[in-house]
């Protein structure tokens, strides 16, 4: 009987797809603490409220590697939008 590989069972999936969102919740953080360093004179709270409302916007996509690039990209628009006035 050959053993079962668990990255290959369901439940392997599953545990790795968990990591994964552990991981990607940290770069998501990060995103805020450089985008709030950057802009000061932004208030943290819209930051943190803007990296959120972009990071919800690859809800339920299947590809993940990249969101966190893709978050601070769009977010980084909006907060420097926001200095600038």
């Amino acid at each position: 009987m050959a053993s079962e590989d668990p990255a290959q069972s369901p439940a392997g999936l599953h545990e790795s797809a968990s990591l994964s969102d552990d991981g990607e919740a940290r770069s998501v953080a990060d995103v805020v603490e450089r985008l709030a360093t950057k802009y000061p004179e932004v208030d943290r709270a819209e930051v943190e409220r803007i990296v959120r409302t972009e990071h919800h916007e690859f809800d339920g996509k299947p590809v993940r590697d990249f969101v966190p690039v893709l978050v601070e990209k769009a977010a980084k628009k909006q907060i420097k939008a926001i200095a600038k006035a």
